[in-house]
């Protein structure tokens, strides 16, 4: 590896400072933020949706300093992927006070969550979400491959997986998701598509976590239950026959799970 100069080294500072700069004025913006929410109870939600997205902007000026890194010194930067990887579970945390972290909730039960952030059009809860995923993707590219992160990912993207999920109103878009003349109607095929692809995905990812890696029981129950969850999905859709195949899956994963926990493989 060549020698970093001092002229680089400066030039990368310089840099890194006017990030670090505007990082810390987002982080004292959230501050003032969450005193006035302490103070106020009043449109709560609607703070922390403002919240969740300064916090996926603040990623990215980590991920910024990075890119900096990379091309100015040509190495990685650690910290600041770390610090971006640290800053979208808060994003997330956010979402999570607002819609809960549960995945294979009947919809009927997210009906007062919803109704708290109801003036918020899906347009913008999908942007949110493309924004979260966008970034959350950049931290996982950032580090690469062989990080010892990697299947700490795994429930980065299932959380997010599941606030992208919670926050879509499914009664509102089963009727919109068929209806070529509403106006929501693509905004709600586009986050639908996108919210079956996530939990699809950490299904697969948490039975992957689990054969390649951990053995743990709560790993495979999370796959099983991202199934059901997108089974849930295709039933409020009208799409039985996915469902119907959903539905099998989730009973294979569900027997190798009971087979392994009696052979002794899983912990």
């Amino acid at each position: 590896m060549a020698k970093i100069t001092d002229d680089a080294r400066q030039q990368f500072n310089t840099e890194a400072e006017a990030y670090k700069a505007r990082i810390n004025e987002c982080l004292e913006k959230e501050k003032n933020m969450l005193t006035v929410i302490k103070g106020n109870s009043v449109g709560v939600e609607y703070q922390k949706l403002l919240l969740a997205e300064e916090m996926i902007y603040v990623a990215t000026l980590y991920i910024a300093i990075n890119g900096s890194s990379l091309k100015i010194l040509g190495l990685k930067n650690n910290d600041a992927l770390n610090d971006a990887r640290k800053v979208l579970y808060k994003s997330i945390i956010y979402l999570e006070e607002i819609v809960t972290n549960s995945i294979n909730i009947a919809y009927s039960e997210l009906s007062n969550q919803l109704a708290s952030i109801s003036n918020t059009p899906i347009q913008k809860r999908y942007q949110l979400c493309q924004k979260l995923g966008l970034a959350i993707q950049m931290v996982i590219d950032g580090f690469g491959d062989n990080s010892k992160w990697k299947w700490s990912f795994v429930e980065l993207q299932g959380r997010f997986a599941v606030v992208a999920k919670n926050m879509l109103d499914m009664k509102t878009a089963v009727k919109d998701y068929f209806d070529p003349n509403s106006a929501d109607y693509e905004a709600t095929v586009l986050y639908v598509r996108l919210v079956k692809k996530l939990v699809e995905n950490s299904a697969t990812a948490y039975r992957d976590r689990y054969e390649l890696s951990t053995r743990r029981i709560d790993d495979i129950n999370a796959g099983i239950n991202f199934l059901l969850a997108l089974r849930r999905i295709e039933v409020a859709l009208g799409s039985s026959d996915e469902a119907e195949e959903i539905k099998k899956k989730a009973i294979t994963w569900k027997k190798l799970m009971e087979a392994d926990q009696k052979s002794g493989k899983s912990n």
